[in-house]
């Protein structure tokens, strides 16, 4: 009998079964606000035989799959090519762009914390290095959020789209298809996209913009950090179960219907982010 249980107090929750926690909260805030918290409980753990411990790393967790992600009931999702494309050059259009890379960054937290809770029997590193992610998208989602509501808009003012989550759901039954198609393949066109989005805030010019530039440089930094960590555990992973990494993310992509890479691509962001030149010259290929 655990102490807990003789002195008749609730049972701990392990930081996985915490982590399912703060995935099926919807509030943004109270999301953010938990997800903060839950990652300096991580960060109290140095060492990785208590956080082992705490994360229960061989427990098979369970859940309602049909109520996660926790999420407000808006913004409207809708099909990707039916999210209407509006101009940065008028302040609705801004707050459309800036709106439309918020959602990207909430649903990125929710990406990192099913990471954690999800995928039983890996290293204490694993658990940290995606709970870590959590922590600093949570971080992204604020920083744009307030840009939005100085701009007079909130998230959930915009339609937007379910792609990164879809892929999630894809990819719930095969850890090494998660960390091939979501951080590597969904995440790093993100290292491609935020240097064309920024040079045409440039041309904006206008203080709003120009923070949202400096909002970007922010987010640009710390995701090949989390493209990294995804490129580190597919290899990892891939290195485990003996499969060549290059030769089976071409079947992954294929079974799991994976968008193909566009140029131009950001080399210099990619190979910061561990993309070898072999991968570089797969992705020139199929673009």
């Amino acid at each position: 009998m655990s102490p807990d249980s003789a002195s008749g107090a609730p049972p701990t929750l392990s930081l996985r079964q915490q982590a399912l926690e703060v995935l099926l909260v919807a509030d943004p805030d109270a999301k953010m606000a938990r997800t903060h918290r839950l990652w300096a409980a991580f960060e109290a753990l140095g060492d990785d035989a208590d956080l082992a411990r705490a994360l229960c790393i061989d427990e098979d967790l369970r859940t309602d799959e049909s109520c996660l992600p926790g999420r407000p009931g808006r913004p409207l999702l809708i099909p990707p090519a039916e999210v209407p494309h509006r101009s940065p050059f008028t302040p609705e259009g801004l707050a459309a762009l800036l709106h439309a890379i918020a959602h990207i960054e909430f649903n990125a937290i929710n990406l990192a914390l099913d990471a954690v809770w999800r995928f039983a029997n890996m290293p204490a590193a694993f658990y940290r290095d995606w709970m870590r992610v959590a922590h600093e998208e949570a971080t992204h989602f604020a920083l744009l959020r307030a840009e939005l509501r100085l701009l007079d808009h909130d998230y959930g003012d915009f339609p937007a789209h379910d792609g990164l989550w879809e892929m999630c759901i894809k990819t719930r039954e095969d850890i090494v298809a998660r960390m091939a198609l979501v951080p590597r393949t969904l995440e790093a066109r993100g290292l491609d996209a935020t240097p064309l989005i920024q040079a045409r805030l440039r041309k904006v010019g206008s203080p709003a913009a120009l923070r949202g530039i400096a909002a970007l440089d922010i987010i640009l930094r710390d995701e090949v950090g989390h493209v990294a960590i995804g490129n580190h555990w597919y290899g990892w992973l891939c290195h485990r179960e003996h499969l060549d990494p290059l030769a089976h993310y071409r079947v992954l992509a294929r079974r799991h219907e994976a968008p193909r890479p566009r140029p131009p691509f950001n080399e210099a962001a990619r190979q910061r982010a561990g993309f070898s030149p072999d991968e570089m010259a797969y992705l020139y290929s199929q673009g």
